[in-house]
């Protein structure tokens, strides 16, 4: 049976995780995460409180070498929301960073402080047997957008798959130093930013809080790769026109890697001018881990999120079912998706479980479209960036992205809302780049009509202080006014 981290029975002296100025080999990280796997073996399931911090990764590793499935909490979350995550979930305990303050819904469960210091310990320590690859690893509450957060519950068979595949894209070896300040309750911080790295063999340096200071002083010291959101590359591209040194550590470092919401087309372009650097997308979600990326060698497409990755199968249907052909490079389509990348069910869930798939397709309820040689362009959520007007079926992504190459556009949304004439109409919600000097709404149709398409046009454009988003970044379009 293959190893989750081959790395972990070494015994070696690199550094595998490193938090600020807290660090921790591959030896003590194997020893405090065994030490601590002890105490949880024969638990349904375990609640981590994920702050940024090392103590967060060890609790993560003690309950993958124990085979008990970590069940990720957003420190952020309200009361109500914890409640129910830990209601549906039932954890046995609750690991947390020493000193932590947990709310009233996990302060009831039994509770164990990660120590580190055990790591240090020079005892013989030795790693429990590896766990059936089918066994469930994590426990992972979607965002909730319509309706309580579902626990996704992923294997450590689509875990392994997941990263192995990111291997052969992106070129991941044990040499590279990621850094990154990503949140430790997701997908992408925590599988991606952590497991990962672990992996390969190779470190982890978080950066606690996401700064462009931070980031110029990891890649400027040995950091290989960076993990960021859209706002995190929009604030470097913004960073670079005044800032050298985060200039040339940006272009130094072997790859630089943008997901968890489309990368707006300006910003590609501002960070490949002043670094030289393509910034590399890719496409995953909480139940499916990642299924496509553009590849470390290339070719580069600011605007799609590349080419399926190795043994996952990836394809567009449209409404009603009907699987879109290769060669149909104008449709919009659902994205739907099969592998050893997909999660296993909704927790307590079946219904929901059946409901998400079409045989054995996943549907994502993504909205792309595919060009000649496979390359996909997300357009947006089915439920809320899909627009039909006029006859037309219209993904709200290209639209955002024409928008936001306007110099009078700091941010922008689209959607639609009913209109008796059109079905749709197209409405742009704009945050002004100058409050006092706003974009009218003649300009923007104009710009989009000419770089897209007439029918594509907004026909209303409201203007807003700022644009509800998420922990990650995304934009949250069900609570813009009117649109719940």
């Amino acid at each position: 049976m293959s190893l989750l981290f081959p790395a972990l029975h070494t015994a070696s002296s690199q550094t595998a995780l490193r938090f600020g100025d807290r660090a921790l080999t591959y030896r003590q990280l194997a020893a405090v995460a065994s030490g601590l796997a002890t105490k949880l073996d024969g638990a349904s399931r375990v609640a981590v409180w994920a702050t940024p911090e090392p103590e967060t990764a060890v609790a993560t590793v003690a309950g993958l070498l124990a085979g008990v499935p970590v069940v990720p909490v957003n420190p952020r979350s309200g009361e109500r929301e914890l409640a129910h995550i830990v209601a549906d979930s039932t954890p046995a305990a609750v690991l947390t960073a020493p000193g932590a303050e947990l709310p009233e819904s996990l302060a009831g469960l039994p509770r164990t402080d990660v120590d580190l210091s055990e790591g240090e310990a020079e005892a013989a320590w030795g790693l429990p047997p590896e766990p059936n690859e089918g066994t469930s690893a994590l426990v992972v509450y979607t965002s909730g957008t319509t309706g309580p957060p579902k626990g996704v519950v992923l294997s450590r068979r689509a875990i392994a798959s997941s990263l192995d595949a990111l291997q052969d894209a992106w070129q991941w070896t044990a040499d590279d130093v990621l850094v990154h300040g990503l949140p430790l309750f997701h997908v992408h911080g925590l599988i991606l930013g952590v497991l990962g790295p672990l992996r390969r063999g190779g470190t982890v340096r978080h950066l606690g809080r996401f700064t462009t200071e931070g980031v110029t002083r990891e890649l400027s010291s040995g950091g290989t790769m960076l993990f960021g959101v859209p706002t995190m590359y929009h604030r470097l591209a913004d960073a670079c026109q005044s800032d050298p040194g985060l200039v040339q550590a940006l272009a130094g470092a072997r790859l630089l890697v943008s997901g968890s919401a489309a990368l707006p087309l300006h910003d590609h372009e501002r960070l490949t001018a002043a670094t030289g650097q393509h910034i590399v997308e890719r496409y995953g979600m909480t139940e499916t881990l990642m299924n496509t990326s553009v590849r470390a060698e290339g070719p580069f497409r600011p605007g799609t999120v590349g080419v399926p990755l190795k043994d996952v199968d990836v394809r567009l249907v449209d409404e009603d079912g009907t699987r879109l052909p290769a060669e149909d490079t104008e449709s919009v389509g659902e994205v739907q998706v099969r592998g050893p990348n997909l999660f296993t069910e909704y927790l307590n869930r079946p219904d929901a479980t059946a409901e998400a798939f079409d045989g054995g397709w996943f549907r994502t309820g993504d909205m792309a479209m595919r060009d000649a040689d496979g390359f996909f362009r997300l357009v947006g959520r089915k439920a809320t960036d899909l627009i039909k007007s006029g006859g037309y079926k219209i993904g709200a992504g290209e639209i955002e992205n024409v928008l936001l190459g306007h110099p009078g556009v700091a941010e922008a949304a689209v959607t639609g809302e009913p209109d008796d004439d059109l079905g749709e109409r197209i409405v742009a919600w704009i945050v002004p780049a100058d409050p006092q000097s706003p974009p009218n709404e003649e300009e923007l149709a104009a710009l989009v009509a000419g770089q897209l398409a007439p029918h594509k046009r907004p026909r209303a454009v409201r203007h807003l202080e700022a644009l509800p988003r998420n922990d990650m970044g995304k934009i949250m379009k069900r609570q813009l006014p009117g649109q719940a």
